[in-house]
């Protein structure tokens, strides 16, 4: 396996860890009457141990995969405090691993690998489908297209969920970005919203980057704000850039931030 390949599959196996130990960690904590109790049929928590059998399944593959290179699961901190915080939450994670296993295609050599995650990827926008519409009531799919992630992007979204990791773990093919806050993760198009991040040391112009789909949105930053755009759907991602380039390593300032604009069966999207 060549040595980009293999850093890759031991990003992919540390997201799917990271899901893994949240559907599971929701599961042991809440029993399916502590479900009821918060609202949802009790055949919600059969779904969600379903989940979980699948993201150990995919860890197993990975770890199959990648033998004696295989990270090791991390220690968490998920914060969620009921099951709708969980179940909430769940949502979020499962849109971000669908995102990130899309974003690593472009930058895999080995097709048998491409096959791998993209059967993954599938998975997990199924999932992420079912949380946000039956479970969370809001729309099933975010677009036309799924919105891919790189691997930079997508770390920057779980790893403050990561509070620590073996130190036999490997480095990670990725660039650790200041975290970015946005003031409103449910904003109205053609309202003003503001991005709190240290940006002394970076450069201007500065652009917020809006991902969704395969479409980039740019709109400029200006003392902290920007306007967000129209035609956004479902799940999105905001980052800032320095560049009205593609996002990537080399011009990303920040990291990111999941940015939702739910809409229900009326909209044309």
């Amino acid at each position: 396996m060549a040595r980009t390949d293999k850093g890759l599959l031991q990003f992919a196996l540390t997201v799917s860890h990271l899901e893994s130990a949240l559907i599971h960690g929701g599961l042991a904590k809440y029993s399916t009457n502590d479900f009821v109790k918060a609202g949802y049929p009790a055949w919600v928590r059969g779904r969600f141990q379903q989940i979980a059998d699948n993201e150990a399944a995919h860890v197993a593959l990975l770890q199959e995969e990648l033998g004696s290179d295989a990270p090791a699961a991390c220690t968490y901190d998920f914060g969620f405090d009921g099951v709708k915080s969980f179940t909430t939450l769940a949502g979020k994670l499962e849109n971000i691993g669908a995102s990130a296993y899309l974003g690593l295609a472009r930058h895999i050599n080995d097709t048998s690998i491409i096959n791998s995650g993209a059967a993954i990827a599938a998975a997990e926008s199924r999932q992420a489908g079912w949380i946000t519409s039956s479970v969370l009531k809001k729309q099933p799919w975010n677009g036309a297209l799924e919105t891919p992630l790189s691997p930079s992007a997508s770390w920057s979204l779980i790893r403050n969920y990561i509070t620590d990791c073996p130190d036999s773990n490997p480095d990670l093919p990725v660039v650790t970005l200041p975290a970015l806050k946005v003031s409103d993760s449910t904003p109205t198009p053609g309202s003003t919203i503001t991005l709190t991040v240290s940006l002394k040391s970076a450069k201007s112009p500065l652009y917020a980057v809006w991902v969704d789909g395969l479409t980039y949105t740019y709109t400029e930053i200006k003392d902290g704000k920007t306007t967000v755009p129209k035609g956004l759907s479902g799940t999105a991602y905001v980052g800032v850039v320095s560049s009205k380039e593609h996002p990537d390593r080399d011009n990303f300032v920040t990291g990111f931030a999941v940015v939702e604009f739910p809409f229900d069966s009326s909209a044309r999207v």
